[in-house]
């Protein structure tokens, strides 16, 4: 039966918001390495996530398909190929996107700032409030990937990118609030590519929401914000140095401290699984020197085994009423012949007032894609899993709001 969900949020409202460098995903090796990222999204499941050194499209789905079994509502920006490369033939394979819960926030534009080496990648966000016609809440998430290495070259690199987003934002309204989630390859508060960020003077001013401004590298005070090395053993790719530095960030817009409509939570600046234990300076990130009570060995080892960065994380509230309108059909009049529980053939009958149901999806738990098939005529489904392994599966519905199907292959 279709129906039109309306709900109205009374309460304040959090959105969680994270940044990750993915490492080269998915072309990087080892092959699951999208199970360990299924595992951390489904632990922090952020409202907004932002990442950096994505190879291409079919990542880009993956991922998507990964959140979509955590909620059906997660969409995600519009795939482009890195532009600020094309005079020297594309050689730069790594790529920025946004995903999104689509019930909490529109998107409404997105656009790309070219540089002299990566785009800056600009989505203009709506929220999804009761009156936004009449005072609509806009968020624009940058997410960026700066030159990386040492020495006053990659420095001078650093800093003309970043003079590239200074005047790209010299076009907006001063007081729009901004989010810039990154990969900014920074050993330093004093890097002038860093002192642009927060220079008072520009028209969008941005501000370290941690307050941990300083000499981050191979700096001990400054281990809660380390975000890479996760490893020291080679093989996995990226970066093998040990914990050691703050080169991922989430920086803010100044008006995002104190804006009636949307602002900052404070203290929820976090980098998702370091336990700011010392003993993990130069260490692996799974390894018990960096154990602690918030990030346990699991959570760890998965994201040891998924890059060499760790996710930034902070949230965002708001005082204004969500208004959550979804068109949905409720979990339709279906039933498995011959029951969930199979060892060999799936076969489902679903009863549906709504327009043919076609395509679905199959994913494994960890949001990997089983199988795409296509419904016959009369919404009924069959297909062969006797080569799959045991465990947990879902039937999603692409493109329309349906609570996934569960069965289990003994």
């Amino acid at each position: 039966m279709l129906m039109l969900s309306m709900n109205m949020v009374i309460s304040q409202e959090t959105f969680k918001i994270m940044f990750y460098n993915v490492l080269n995903f998915p072309d990087q090796g080892p092959v699951n390495r999208i199970d360990n990222l299924a595992y951390i999204l489904q632990d922090y499941q952020p409202d907004i996530f932002m990442i950096c050194e994505l190879n291409n499209e079919q990542g880009a789905n993956d991922i998507l398909g990964v959140l979509q079994t955590l909620k059906p509502s997660y969409s995600k920006a519009n795939f482009v190929l890195n532009t600020s490369d094309d005079a020297d033939g594309d050689q730069n394979f790594l790529q920025n996107i946004i995903f999104y819960d689509s019930s909490k926030f529109i998107l409404n534009a997105q656009f790309e700032v070219t540089t002299i080496f990566r785009d800056f990648n600009h989505y203009i966000l709506k929220l999804n409030t009761v009156d936004q016609v009449a005072n609509p809440i806009i968020l624009n998430a940058i997410v960026c990937h700066l030159k990386s290495s040492s020495g006053t070259v990659n420095q001078a690199l650093r800093l003309q990118m970043v003079n590239d987003l200074t005047t790209y934002l010299d076009g907006l309204s001063s007081d729009e609030l901004v989010l810039l989630g990154g990969d900014l390859n920074l050993y330093t508060q004093s890097e002038a590519a860093f002192q642009e960020l927060i220079d008072p003077s520009n028209n969008i001013t941005f501000t370290d929401p941690a307050n941990r401004i300083g000499s981050w590298s191979n700096n001990l005070v400054y281990l809660d914000v380390f975000t890479q090395s996760t490893r020291t053993q080679s093989g996995l790719g990226g970066a093998t140095g040990g914990f050691d530095d703050r080169f991922d960030f989430i920086l803010t817009s100044e008006n995002l401290a104190a804006d009636p409509d949307l602002f900052y939570v404070p203290n929820s600046y976090q980098v998702f699984g370091n336990n700011g234990n010392n003993n993990c300076y130069n260490q692996e990130i799974n390894s018990f020197n960096c154990s602690g009570p918030e990030f346990d060995f699991t959570i760890r080892d998965a994201l040891y085994y998924m890059s060499d960065h760790l996710p930034v994380t902070l949230e965002l509230q708001t005082n204004e009423s969500l208004l959550n309108i979804t068109e949905f059909v409720t979990t339709p009049s279906y039933r498995f012949i011959n029951g969930n529980l199979v060892e060999e053939t799936v076969e489902l009958a679903i009863e549906s007032n709504v327009n043919q149901l076609k395509n679905v999806t199959v994913y494994n738990v960890y949001g990997q894609r089983m199988a795409q098939l296509e419904m016959d005529a009369l919404n009924h489904l069959k297909f062969d899993v006797s080569n799959w392994s045991s465990g947990i599966y879902y039937i999603t519905f692409p493109n329309r709001q349906i609570k996934p199907l569960k069965f289990i292959k003994k």
